[in-house]
């Protein structure tokens, strides 16, 4: 098992806002799953929507659908995966803000949750997953 290196703080102010290098990780992860889905045809709707304090990373279409996209991204030598981050608090969190998402869009199209999990190599190359229909939105 990998032995697990979490990121320090970085010492750099923008804007009055701290920023850490997980912080920088997360930003480069989204930037490489927006590259990609673009690629793969999806349209682009919104990025880091917000409901509340709450927020879902990607909203896309692609055909008939709204895909919902959480993108996890991890240094090569964390612990675990990053999609192993997604725990049923945080898929409640996701279809809460895509529900209203939906509401606020008037959508009608089908809504499916995807998940890309990309791991960072040290010398910048990367290993992205893209995982379709990943979870489901729980019955209550």
């Amino acid at each position: 098992m990998k032995s697990r290196n979490l990121p320090g703080i970085l010492s750099m102010r923008n804007n009055s806002e701290e920023y850490t290098e997980k912080d920088d990780l997360g930003k480069k992860g989204e930037e490489l799953a927006r590259f990609y889905l673009i690629g793969k045809g999806y349209l682009l709707l919104d990025l880091n929507w917000h409901y509340g304090h709450k927020e879902i990373d990607i909203v896309a279409r692609l055909g008939k659908e709204i895909v919902v996209v959480e993108v996890k991204t991890r240094m090569e030598n964390y612990a675990e995966e990053p999609w192993e981050a997604i725990t049923n608090s945080k898929i409640r969190n996701i279809v809460e803000v895509a529900d209203a998402w939906v509401i606020q869009h008037d959508s009608e199209l089908e809504t499916r949750f995807d998940v890309i999990s990309i791991v960072m190599n040290k010398d910048g190359s990367h290993l992205l997953e893209h995982f379709e229909g990943a979870f489901t939105a729980p019955v209550n």
